[in-house]
């Protein structure tokens, strides 16, 4: 019979083996159990969302008045100055209006100065009725005592009783006369021109004319660059028409929405980080400077009827403005870039701290002293 002997080198391995897996199948759950602690414990600090967009002001060029567009001196994606001209609109029809209004407020002029003097005419002729009314009183009171002694006869009373009524006639219309004329200008015929109602209105038609004019000018209210636009020289352009897109340069932000039950412990004035989709591995800090007062379900045009029907809870958004911090050398962000946000809501806002009531280092340093 042959004995079989069995190599030691060869079943140390197969020793091992058995130890190995025995620590995979213990060193494997516990560090799943560590790393899910840590969130548990430490996480909640950071909430984020991937439902964000760059924005920036709009500002919709339209023009002031209706007319013919003559020229247009822009293009798509141009920049632009404030101040450069954009749209030149049929000037000719407006000018037309200005001299008309012009030569209007001339003739107002004329017509006041006219009714001044006027005034002062009849002013002259109403104290020289006066005058004429007081001596045929006179007269008549002479001519009334010359009759009484029987020294004239009844016909020479009748006379001078029928010149104090015709004196008297013409000393009212006169008067009537002053009342027309100080009433055509305003009840002040001392003031200048400028103070009284009419030529007011007739100014003020001119100013308006003038400033339609100018307005047939359309430029640019700021720095920007120009959006899409298909506005050419021939088209009409009604009062408040949209003629064209100005994207004005400044300060960018970030409209986060965020759902409703990650808003537990954001604030305004926290810190958060922003990177964009267009420049991988980019950051920018912003600032959170505004939380909407309502979900966006509450602005749209037809909002949730949640009291009716069928009814099925819906995790809501609630947009969150984020101030986008300027950096030297930074790439160039374009409104409607989708955006990822994280906001750092304070290491108070761990769970661990509050389950253990800790403070963060800041409110510890501040507590000491």
């Amino acid at each position: 019979m042959t004995e079989k002997t069995q190599n030691p080198a060869s079943a140390a391995p197969a020793a091992a083996k058995p130890r190995s897996n025995k620590l995979l199948w213990i060193a494997g759950p516990a560090a799943v159990l560590g790393v899910a602690g840590y969130f548990y414990f430490f996480g909640g600090r950071y909430v984020s969302t991937d439902n964000a967009y760059v924005q920036a002001d709009h500002v919709t060029i339209s023009s002031q008045v209706a007319g013919r567009v003559v020229d247009v001196l822009v293009r798509e994606n141009q920049a632009v100055k404030a101040g450069d001209v954009l749209i030149r609109i049929d000037a000719e029809p407006l000018q037309i209006a200005a001299d008309r209004l012009q030569a209007q407020l001339e003739s107002v002029q004329s017509l006041l100065d006219g009714a001044r003097s006027g005034y002062r005419g009849a002013q002259a002729d109403l104290r020289s009725a006066e005058a004429d009314l007081a001596h045929s009183q006179q007269q008549l009171s002479r001519v009334r005592d010359l009759r009484a002694r029987g020294l004239v006869a009844q016909q020479a009373l009748d006379d001078a009783e029928n010149a104090v009524a015709s004196a008297r006639g013409k000393r009212d219309s006169d008067a009537a006369a002053v009342s027309k004329a100080q009433s055509m200008l305003g009840g002040l015929p001392d003031s200048a021109n400028e103070t009284l109602p009419g030529y007011k209105l007739a100014r003020a038609q001119l100013a308006q004319a003038k400033l339609d004019l100018e307005h047939a000018t359309v430029r640019a209210p700021v720095d920007g660059v120009i959006g899409k636009t298909d506005l050419r020289p021939g088209e009409f352009l009604t009062v408040g028409q949209p003629a064209m897109p100005l994207i004005a340069n400044g300060q960018l932000w970030v409209d986060a929405n965020f759902k409703e039950t990650d808003l537990t412990h954001v604030s305004v004035g926290q810190e958060a980080t922003i990177s964009v989709d267009t420049y991988p591995g980019r950051a920018w800090k912003a600032k959170v400077s505004s939380i909407s007062p309502a979900s966006g379900a509450e602005f749209s045009v037809l909002p949730a009827q949640n009291a009716t029907g069928n009814w099925v809870k819906i995790v809501q958004r609630i947009p969150v403005r984020l101030v986008i911090e300027p950096a030297a050398g930074a790439p160039t962000l374009r409104p409607g870039m989708s955006a990822e946000v994280e906001i750092d809501t304070g290491a108070q806002n761990a769970r661990y701290s509050r389950m253990f009531g800790t403070k963060p280092a800041e409110a510890q340093v501040a507590a000491v002293r």
